[in-house]
């Protein structure tokens, strides 16, 4: 086997700083209401597919939301959820768990024996983008604040 000469990745802030912006804009939009700890609001878009936002955490500066999709017919290993937070004194929400795997750093070496992607951090920023903007598209759909 020959070593490959592989440099350290570096997450590019800027970009990812503006996908956090742009993620707190979409969650503001869909959650006018997101300081209100134990809100949660479901989403149902089709026959069958079905996603919850709720509020798990909220404080001055932060919130913390969980994000799932809850179709009853699909595994619960093949059914996207992670934890946001959001900071309001930034105006930004990142991702910092997906999966219920724990934490995500910022940049992973690669192979790991996770296997995490040497960018996971920002691939899970931009489905979280991605989902919101799914979201937007079907804000009408939304069946129900507890």
């Amino acid at each position: 086997m020959t070593q490959r000469n592989q440099r350290k990745y570096v997450p590019h802030l800027p970009s990812m700083q503006a996908l956090c912006e742009l993620n707190y804009s979409h969650v503001l939009r869909i959650l006018p209401d997101c300081d209100t700890e134990d809100l949660s609001y479901e989403f149902s878009v089709g026959v069958g597919l079905s996603y919850e936002i709720r509020i798990v955490e909220s404080a001055r500066y932060t919130s913390t939301l969980s994000i799932k999709q809850t179709t009853k017919d699909m595994p619960s290993y093949l059914t996207p959820s992670m934890t946001v937070r959001l900071y309001h004194d930034a105006r930004m929400a990142e991702v910092i768990n997906s999966q219920n795997t724990g934490a995500l750093e910022p940049s992973y070496e690669y192979p790991n024996l996770k296997m995490r992607q040497r960018n996971e951090k920002h691939m899970v920023n931009i489905f979280l983008a991605e989902w919101l903007n799914f979201c937007l598209q079907h804000s009408s759909n939304v069946t129900s604040e507890a």
